[in-house]
Protein backbone atom coordinates (compact mmCIF):
# COMPACT_ATOMS: atom_id res chain seq x y z
CA UNK A 1 0.00 0.00 0.00
CA UNK A 2 2.07 3.37 -1.05
CA UNK A 3 2.01 6.57 0.66
CA UNK A 4 0.26 9.86 -1.16
CA UNK A 5 3.13 12.80 -0.60
CA UNK A 6 1.68 15.12 1.89
CA UNK A 7 1.34 18.58 0.34
CA UNK A 8 2.49 21.69 1.98
CA UNK A 9 0.01 23.32 4.66
CA UNK A 10 -2.72 25.98 3.56
CA UNK A 11 -1.34 29.67 4.31
CA UNK A 12 -4.22 30.52 5.80
CA UNK A 13 -3.88 27.99 8.44
CA UNK A 14 -0.10 28.80 9.41
CA UNK A 15 -1.58 32.20 9.39
CA UNK A 16 -3.72 32.00 12.02
CA UNK A 17 -0.89 31.20 14.57
CA UNK A 18 -0.27 34.83 14.63
CA UNK A 19 -3.90 35.09 16.19
CA UNK A 20 -3.02 32.75 19.28
CA UNK A 21 -3.49 34.18 23.10
CA UNK A 22 0.06 32.91 24.03
CA UNK A 23 1.83 35.59 21.69
CA UNK A 24 0.29 38.56 23.43
CA UNK A 25 3.24 39.75 25.53
CA UNK A 26 1.09 40.44 28.26
CA UNK A 27 -0.14 37.07 28.80
CA UNK A 28 3.49 35.43 28.16
CA UNK A 29 4.31 37.71 31.08
CA UNK A 30 2.01 36.56 33.58
CA UNK A 31 2.08 32.62 32.60
CA UNK A 32 1.52 30.40 35.76
CA UNK A 33 3.37 26.79 35.52
CA UNK A 34 0.15 23.84 36.84
CA UNK A 35 3.94 21.66 37.71
CA UNK A 36 4.89 24.75 39.53
CA UNK A 37 2.28 24.86 41.71
CA UNK A 38 1.90 21.02 42.60
CA UNK A 39 2.88 20.79 46.24
CA UNK A 40 2.89 24.32 47.19
CA UNK A 41 0.92 25.36 50.32
CA UNK A 42 -2.24 26.21 49.92
CA UNK A 43 -3.05 28.84 53.11
CA UNK A 44 -6.74 30.08 54.69
CA UNK A 45 -7.35 33.91 54.72
CA UNK A 46 -5.44 34.81 57.45
CA UNK A 47 -2.15 32.60 56.23
CA UNK A 48 -2.02 29.66 57.66
CA UNK A 49 -1.28 26.59 55.52
CA UNK A 50 -4.06 24.21 55.91
CA UNK A 51 -3.08 21.77 53.00
CA UNK A 52 -1.19 21.18 49.71
CA UNK A 53 -2.29 21.66 45.80
CA UNK A 54 -2.59 18.49 44.40
CA UNK A 55 -4.18 19.06 40.94
CA UNK A 56 -5.87 21.68 39.20
CA UNK A 57 -9.66 21.19 37.43
CA UNK A 58 -10.66 22.90 34.00
CA UNK A 59 -13.98 22.73 32.83
CA UNK A 60 -13.98 21.05 28.92
CA UNK A 61 -17.28 22.17 27.43
CA UNK A 62 -15.28 23.68 24.18
CA UNK A 63 -13.60 26.60 24.76
CA UNK A 64 -10.88 27.59 23.11
CA UNK A 65 -9.20 28.29 26.37
CA UNK A 66 -10.85 26.08 29.53
CA UNK A 67 -11.69 27.67 32.46
CA UNK A 68 -10.03 26.57 35.80
CA UNK A 69 -13.35 25.39 37.77
CA UNK A 70 -10.99 24.88 41.17
CA UNK A 71 -7.92 23.55 42.39
CA UNK A 72 -7.75 19.91 44.57
CA UNK A 73 -5.95 20.65 48.04
CA UNK A 74 -4.43 17.75 49.99
CA UNK A 75 -5.37 17.97 53.59
CA UNK A 76 -4.10 15.42 55.64
CA UNK A 77 -4.81 11.99 53.63
CA UNK A 78 -7.78 13.57 52.60
CA UNK A 79 -7.99 15.48 48.72
CA UNK A 80 -10.61 18.24 48.83
CA UNK A 81 -11.94 20.49 46.22
CA UNK A 82 -11.79 24.03 46.37
CA UNK A 83 -13.93 25.99 43.89
CA UNK A 84 -12.50 28.87 42.32
CA UNK A 85 -14.31 31.48 43.68
CA UNK A 86 -13.16 30.67 47.14
CA UNK A 87 -9.75 30.89 45.67
CA UNK A 88 -8.23 34.67 45.93
CA UNK A 89 -4.84 34.53 44.89
CA UNK A 90 -3.55 31.21 42.84
CA UNK A 91 0.18 32.23 41.58
CA UNK A 92 3.47 30.39 41.69
CA UNK A 93 4.46 32.65 45.30
CA UNK A 94 1.16 32.03 46.79
CA UNK A 95 -2.29 30.10 46.97
CA UNK A 96 -4.40 31.80 49.45
CA UNK A 97 -8.48 30.84 49.92
CA UNK A 98 -10.74 33.11 50.89
CA UNK A 99 -11.88 31.13 53.73
CA UNK A 100 -10.56 29.22 56.54
CA UNK A 101 -12.77 26.24 55.89
CA UNK A 102 -12.32 23.70 53.59
CA UNK A 103 -14.93 20.71 52.41
CA UNK A 104 -13.17 17.12 53.65
CA UNK A 105 -15.51 15.53 51.32
CA UNK A 106 -13.15 13.17 48.77
CA UNK A 107 -12.69 15.12 45.37
CA UNK A 108 -14.89 13.93 42.71
CA UNK A 109 -14.22 14.87 39.25
CA UNK A 110 -17.57 15.72 37.95
CA UNK A 111 -19.48 15.88 34.81
CA UNK A 112 -17.21 18.02 32.16
CA UNK A 113 -14.37 18.26 34.19
CA UNK A 114 -10.62 17.26 33.40
CA UNK A 115 -7.82 17.28 36.85
CA UNK A 116 -4.91 18.85 34.55
CA UNK A 117 -1.85 17.17 36.13
CA UNK A 118 -4.20 13.38 36.57
CA UNK A 119 -5.31 13.72 32.97
CA UNK A 120 -3.09 16.01 30.91
CA UNK A 121 -0.22 16.29 31.97
CA UNK A 122 2.88 13.94 30.92
CA UNK A 123 -0.22 12.58 28.51
CA UNK A 124 -0.23 12.84 24.77
CA UNK A 125 -1.67 15.43 22.67
CA UNK A 126 -2.23 16.88 18.83
CA UNK A 127 -0.75 20.30 17.75
CA UNK A 128 -3.15 20.67 14.98
CA UNK A 129 -0.77 23.89 13.73
CA UNK A 130 2.09 21.85 14.07
CA UNK A 131 0.86 18.48 12.26
CA UNK A 132 2.54 16.52 15.63
CA UNK A 133 2.20 14.54 18.20
CA UNK A 134 3.66 15.75 21.45
CA UNK A 135 3.59 15.30 25.51
CA UNK A 136 2.79 18.31 27.59
CA UNK A 137 6.05 18.50 29.95
CA UNK A 138 3.77 21.16 31.36
CA UNK A 139 0.80 23.72 31.31
CA UNK A 140 0.36 27.14 31.78
CA UNK A 141 -2.46 29.72 32.86
CA UNK A 142 -3.02 32.88 32.58
CA UNK A 143 -5.90 35.39 34.67
CA UNK A 144 -8.02 36.55 32.16
CA UNK A 145 -10.64 39.58 34.11
CA UNK A 146 -12.34 37.28 37.09
CA UNK A 147 -11.38 33.86 35.36
CA UNK A 148 -8.09 32.02 35.44
CA UNK A 149 -7.74 30.11 32.00
CA UNK A 150 -5.35 27.57 30.81
CA UNK A 151 -3.76 28.82 27.50
CA UNK A 152 -1.21 26.94 26.67
CA UNK A 153 1.02 23.39 26.99
CA UNK A 154 4.71 23.73 27.06
CA UNK A 155 6.77 20.28 25.17
CA UNK A 156 10.24 21.90 26.10
CA UNK A 157 13.01 19.70 27.80
CA UNK A 158 13.89 22.38 30.24
CA UNK A 159 10.10 22.03 31.56
CA UNK A 160 10.81 18.48 32.03
CA UNK A 161 14.46 19.02 33.50
CA UNK A 162 12.66 21.67 36.22
CA UNK A 163 9.87 19.63 37.27
CA UNK A 164 12.75 16.90 38.28
CA UNK A 165 14.78 19.42 40.20
CA UNK A 166 15.14 21.25 43.48
CA UNK A 167 11.37 22.18 44.29
CA UNK A 168 12.45 26.25 44.12
CA UNK A 169 13.23 25.70 40.72
CA UNK A 170 9.64 23.97 39.83
CA UNK A 171 7.36 27.52 40.02
CA UNK A 172 9.84 29.41 37.22
CA UNK A 173 7.82 29.14 33.95
CA UNK A 174 10.18 28.16 30.86
CA UNK A 175 8.32 29.09 28.12
CA UNK A 176 10.42 28.00 25.47
CA UNK A 177 8.33 25.52 23.36
CA UNK A 178 5.14 26.88 24.25
CA UNK A 179 1.97 25.90 22.14
CA UNK A 180 -1.19 27.78 22.10
CA UNK A 181 -3.61 25.63 23.74
CA UNK A 182 -6.56 26.72 20.75
CA UNK A 183 -4.38 24.66 18.51
CA UNK A 184 -4.47 21.42 20.79
CA UNK A 185 -6.44 18.48 20.30
CA UNK A 186 -6.58 16.73 23.99
CA UNK A 187 -7.59 12.98 24.42
CA UNK A 188 -9.40 11.17 27.15
CA UNK A 189 -5.98 8.84 27.61
CA UNK A 190 -6.83 5.06 29.05
CA UNK A 191 -10.28 4.30 29.19
CA UNK A 192 -11.76 7.24 27.73
CA UNK A 193 -13.74 8.09 31.19
CA UNK A 194 -12.59 11.81 30.70
CA UNK A 195 -14.75 13.87 29.45
CA UNK A 196 -12.70 16.52 27.26
CA UNK A 197 -14.23 19.18 24.59
CA UNK A 198 -15.04 18.87 21.55
CA UNK A 199 -12.67 18.11 18.95
CA UNK A 200 -10.56 20.94 17.85
CA UNK A 201 -12.05 22.28 14.74
CA UNK A 202 -8.86 22.26 12.65
CA UNK A 203 -8.79 18.75 12.85
CA UNK A 204 -11.20 18.42 10.45
CA UNK A 205 -8.86 20.40 7.93
CA UNK A 206 -6.13 18.01 7.67
CA UNK A 207 -5.54 16.10 4.58
CA UNK A 208 -5.79 12.94 4.85
CA UNK A 209 -2.01 11.88 4.73
CA UNK A 210 -1.52 14.42 7.61
CA UNK A 211 -3.93 12.67 9.86
CA UNK A 212 -2.52 9.52 8.91
CA UNK A 213 0.96 10.68 10.51
CA UNK A 214 -0.77 11.85 13.78
CA UNK A 215 -2.34 8.25 13.57
CA UNK A 216 0.54 6.25 13.20
CA UNK A 217 2.48 8.31 15.98
CA UNK A 218 -0.41 8.36 18.75
CA UNK A 219 -0.95 5.55 21.47
CA UNK A 220 -3.55 2.86 20.88
CA UNK A 221 -5.61 4.83 22.91
CA UNK A 222 -5.05 8.29 21.60
CA UNK A 223 -5.30 6.66 17.96
CA UNK A 224 -8.92 5.03 18.96
CA UNK A 225 -10.26 8.49 20.27
CA UNK A 226 -9.16 10.34 17.00
CA UNK A 227 -10.65 7.62 14.97
CA UNK A 228 -14.02 8.35 16.93
CA UNK A 229 -14.34 12.14 16.68
CA UNK A 230 -13.61 12.01 12.85
CA UNK A 231 -15.88 11.44 10.28
CA UNK A 232 -16.52 7.87 8.70
CA UNK A 233 -15.17 9.10 5.29
CA UNK A 234 -12.70 11.30 6.68
CA UNK A 235 -11.18 8.50 8.34
CA UNK A 236 -11.35 5.64 5.51
CA UNK A 237 -9.49 8.70 3.69
CA UNK A 238 -6.83 9.01 6.70
CA UNK A 239 -6.70 5.27 6.64
CA UNK A 240 -5.83 4.79 3.11
CA UNK A 241 -2.50 6.68 3.66
CA UNK A 242 -1.23 4.75 6.87
CA UNK A 243 1.54 2.61 6.27
CA UNK A 244 0.40 -1.24 6.38
CA UNK A 245 2.16 -1.91 9.16
CA UNK A 246 0.11 0.81 11.60
CA UNK A 247 -3.16 0.02 9.91
CA UNK A 248 -3.15 -3.38 10.57
CA UNK A 249 -2.97 -2.29 13.82
CA UNK A 250 -4.96 0.13 14.19
CA UNK A 251 -7.69 -2.49 12.59
CA UNK A 252 -6.87 -5.44 14.92
CA UNK A 253 -6.99 -2.75 17.60
CA UNK A 254 -10.36 -0.65 16.63
CA UNK A 255 -13.88 -2.60 17.84
CA UNK A 256 -14.68 -5.25 14.79
CA UNK A 257 -17.97 -3.16 13.38
CA UNK A 258 -16.05 0.03 13.48
CA UNK A 259 -13.06 -1.61 11.72
CA UNK A 260 -15.18 -2.91 8.82
CA UNK A 261 -17.59 0.54 8.43
CA UNK A 262 -13.71 2.41 7.78
CA UNK A 263 -12.53 -0.61 5.21
CA UNK A 264 -15.56 -0.68 3.74
CA UNK A 265 -15.66 2.94 3.00
CA UNK A 266 -12.31 3.21 1.46
CA UNK A 267 -11.25 2.58 -2.23
CA UNK A 268 -11.85 -0.69 -3.18
CA UNK A 269 -8.06 -1.47 -3.80
CA UNK A 270 -6.88 0.08 -0.74
CA UNK A 271 -9.79 -1.99 1.59
CA UNK A 272 -8.57 -5.08 -0.70
CA UNK A 273 -4.67 -4.26 0.15
CA UNK A 274 -5.63 -3.97 3.92
CA UNK A 275 -7.95 -7.24 4.70
CA UNK A 276 -4.62 -9.17 2.68
CA UNK A 277 -2.21 -7.82 5.46
CA UNK A 278 -5.09 -9.68 8.25
CA UNK A 279 -5.20 -12.90 9.47
CA UNK A 280 -8.07 -14.93 8.49
CA UNK A 281 -10.01 -14.64 11.62
CA UNK A 282 -9.42 -10.68 11.65
CA UNK A 283 -10.24 -10.63 8.05
CA UNK A 284 -13.98 -13.49 8.29
CA UNK A 285 -15.09 -11.36 11.06
CA UNK A 286 -14.76 -7.59 9.36
CA UNK A 287 -16.64 -9.38 6.27
CA UNK A 288 -19.46 -10.40 8.33
CA UNK A 289 -20.04 -6.65 9.57
CA UNK A 290 -20.16 -5.38 6.24
CA UNK A 291 -22.90 -5.53 3.17
CA UNK A 292 -23.15 -8.34 1.78
CA UNK A 293 -22.41 -6.93 -1.96
CA UNK A 294 -19.52 -5.24 -0.95
CA UNK A 295 -17.60 -7.78 1.45
CA UNK A 296 -18.25 -9.96 -1.95
CA UNK A 297 -16.16 -8.39 -4.18
CA UNK A 298 -13.62 -7.09 -1.06
CA UNK A 299 -13.36 -10.92 -0.16
CA UNK A 300 -12.79 -11.85 -4.34
CA UNK A 301 -10.21 -8.99 -4.86
CA UNK A 302 -8.10 -10.02 -1.75
CA UNK A 303 -7.75 -13.24 -2.50
CA UNK A 304 -5.55 -12.45 -5.63
CA UNK A 305 -2.16 -11.45 -4.76
CA UNK A 306 -0.95 -7.68 -4.22
CA UNK A 307 1.20 -7.58 -7.98
CA UNK A 308 -1.62 -9.11 -9.87
CA UNK A 309 -4.25 -7.23 -12.13
CA UNK A 310 -6.82 -8.07 -9.18
CA UNK A 311 -4.52 -6.87 -6.54
CA UNK A 312 -3.86 -3.41 -7.96
CA UNK A 313 -7.14 -2.72 -9.89
CA UNK A 314 -10.43 -0.66 -8.91
CA UNK A 315 -14.10 -1.63 -9.20
CA UNK A 316 -15.12 1.77 -9.23
CA UNK A 317 -16.54 1.30 -13.09
CA UNK A 318 -18.85 3.28 -14.71
CA UNK A 319 -20.78 1.18 -17.18
CA UNK A 320 -23.79 1.66 -19.33
CA UNK A 321 -26.17 -0.21 -22.38
CA UNK A 322 -26.09 0.98 -25.81
CA UNK A 323 -29.56 2.18 -26.00
CA UNK A 324 -28.32 4.53 -23.00
CA UNK A 325 -28.08 7.89 -24.04
CA UNK A 326 -24.90 9.93 -23.77
CA UNK A 327 -26.48 12.81 -21.77
CA UNK A 328 -28.19 9.94 -19.27
CA UNK A 329 -24.23 8.64 -18.99
CA UNK A 330 -23.20 11.90 -18.00
CA UNK A 331 -25.56 12.64 -15.70
CA UNK A 332 -24.10 9.02 -14.60
CA UNK A 333 -19.89 10.46 -14.24
CA UNK A 334 -21.64 13.56 -12.14
CA UNK A 335 -23.09 11.01 -9.68
CA UNK A 336 -19.30 9.20 -9.85
CA UNK A 337 -17.69 12.53 -9.21
CA UNK A 338 -16.12 11.78 -6.02
CA UNK A 339 -14.08 8.65 -7.80
CA UNK A 340 -13.46 11.33 -10.67
CA UNK A 341 -9.54 9.96 -10.18
CA UNK A 342 -10.49 6.46 -10.64
CA UNK A 343 -12.49 6.77 -14.40
CA UNK A 344 -11.02 7.79 -17.43
CA UNK A 345 -13.41 6.04 -19.59
CA UNK A 346 -16.91 4.23 -19.96
CA UNK A 347 -17.24 1.03 -19.98
CA UNK A 348 -20.71 -0.26 -22.77
CA UNK A 349 -21.95 -3.70 -21.78
CA UNK A 350 -24.19 -6.00 -23.59
CA UNK A 351 -27.37 -7.79 -22.37
CA UNK A 352 -24.98 -10.25 -20.79
CA UNK A 353 -22.94 -7.94 -19.07
CA UNK A 354 -19.98 -8.34 -21.26
CA UNK A 355 -17.29 -5.71 -22.66
CA UNK A 356 -18.78 -4.45 -26.01
CA UNK A 357 -16.31 -1.11 -25.86
CA UNK A 358 -14.49 0.99 -23.22
CA UNK A 359 -15.37 4.47 -24.42
CA UNK A 360 -13.35 7.32 -23.29
CA UNK A 361 -14.01 11.22 -21.67
CA UNK A 362 -13.42 12.53 -24.95
CA UNK A 363 -15.33 10.98 -27.25
CA UNK A 364 -18.27 11.62 -24.79
CA UNK A 365 -17.50 15.26 -24.62
CA UNK A 366 -17.99 15.88 -28.23
CA UNK A 367 -20.84 13.39 -29.02
CA UNK A 368 -24.33 14.73 -29.33
CA UNK A 369 -26.23 14.45 -25.73
CA UNK A 370 -29.11 12.55 -27.46
CA UNK A 371 -26.95 10.21 -29.35
CA UNK A 372 -27.17 5.88 -28.19
CA UNK A 373 -24.20 5.12 -26.70
CA UNK A 374 -23.93 2.51 -29.47
CA UNK A 375 -22.64 5.28 -31.83
CA UNK A 376 -19.44 5.45 -30.07
CA UNK A 377 -18.77 1.94 -30.17
CA UNK A 378 -15.89 0.92 -32.35
CA UNK A 379 -12.48 0.74 -33.24
CA UNK A 380 -10.13 1.16 -31.25
CA UNK A 381 -11.10 -1.78 -29.32
CA UNK A 382 -10.60 -1.82 -25.54
CA UNK A 383 -7.57 -3.68 -24.15
CA UNK A 384 -8.21 -6.31 -21.20
CA UNK A 385 -6.47 -8.78 -19.30
CA UNK A 386 -7.09 -11.81 -16.89
CA UNK A 387 -7.86 -10.49 -12.92
CA UNK A 388 -4.53 -13.14 -12.56
CA UNK A 389 -2.29 -11.39 -14.99
CA UNK A 390 1.35 -10.66 -13.41
CA UNK A 391 2.07 -6.98 -12.76
CA UNK A 392 5.02 -7.20 -15.51
CA UNK A 393 2.20 -8.21 -17.63
CA UNK A 394 0.06 -5.73 -16.80
CA UNK A 395 2.78 -3.24 -17.62
CA UNK A 396 3.65 -4.51 -20.83
CA UNK A 397 0.07 -4.45 -22.64
CA UNK A 398 -0.25 -1.13 -21.31
CA UNK A 399 2.90 0.07 -22.40
CA UNK A 400 2.13 -1.76 -25.89
CA UNK A 401 -1.65 -0.38 -26.71
CA UNK A 402 -0.11 3.28 -25.01
CA UNK A 403 -3.44 3.31 -23.09
CA UNK A 404 -4.09 5.37 -20.03
CA UNK A 405 -5.65 2.04 -18.52
CA UNK A 406 -7.07 -1.36 -19.23
CA UNK A 407 -9.71 -3.15 -18.08
CA UNK A 408 -9.96 -6.74 -15.81
CA UNK A 409 -12.40 -8.47 -17.33
CA UNK A 410 -13.41 -12.29 -16.22
CA UNK A 411 -13.27 -15.45 -18.69
CA UNK A 412 -16.59 -14.73 -20.10
CA UNK A 413 -15.52 -10.82 -21.34
CA UNK A 414 -17.39 -9.29 -17.81
CA UNK A 415 -15.34 -6.30 -16.73
CA UNK A 416 -14.80 -6.88 -12.79
CA UNK A 417 -12.17 -3.72 -12.59
CA UNK A 418 -10.04 -1.21 -14.39
CA UNK A 419 -6.53 -0.50 -13.88
CA UNK A 420 -5.15 2.83 -14.49
CA UNK A 421 -1.48 3.93 -15.83
CA UNK A 422 -0.74 5.47 -12.17
CA UNK A 423 -1.97 2.62 -10.57
CA UNK A 424 1.12 0.18 -12.37
CA UNK A 425 3.55 3.08 -11.00
CA UNK A 426 2.57 3.09 -7.76
CA UNK A 427 3.03 -0.99 -7.91
CA UNK A 428 5.92 -0.69 -9.46
CA UNK A 429 7.29 2.35 -7.34
CA UNK A 430 5.88 1.55 -4.25
CA UNK A 431 8.03 3.52 -1.94
CA UNK A 432 7.38 6.51 -3.74
CA UNK A 433 3.89 7.74 -2.55
CA UNK A 434 1.04 7.83 -4.80
CA UNK A 435 1.16 9.75 -7.79
CA UNK A 436 -1.99 10.92 -9.54
CA UNK A 437 -1.85 12.03 -12.76
CA UNK A 438 -4.09 14.31 -14.91
CA UNK A 439 -6.81 12.76 -16.57
CA UNK A 440 -6.86 13.52 -20.73
CA UNK A 441 -9.98 13.16 -22.18
CA UNK A 442 -8.73 11.37 -25.05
Amino acid sequence: MSRRVPLPRPAALRQRRATRLVTNRTVRGNLISVAGLVGRPVTNQAGDVIGRLQDVVARWEGEQYPPITGVVVRVGRRSSFVRADQVSRLGANEIRLRSGRVDLVGYHRRAREVALVADVMDHQLVDVDGLRVVRAADLYLTRAGDRVLLVGVDVGFASLLRRLGPARFRTRPTPEQVIDWATIQPFAGGGGAVPLRRPNQELHRLRPAELADLLEHLGRNERQELIDNLEPEVAADALEEMQPEELEALLREARVDQAAELVSRMEPDEAADALRDLDDDTRTALLAHMEPERARTLETMARYPERTAAGIMTTQLVCCRPDDTVEAVRHRLREAADHAADIDNVCVLDGAGRLLDDVSLFELVVAEPGDPMETLVGPPWPVTVDPAATLDEVTERLVANRRSSLVVADGEGRPLGRILADDVVDALLPDRGRLRFPRILG
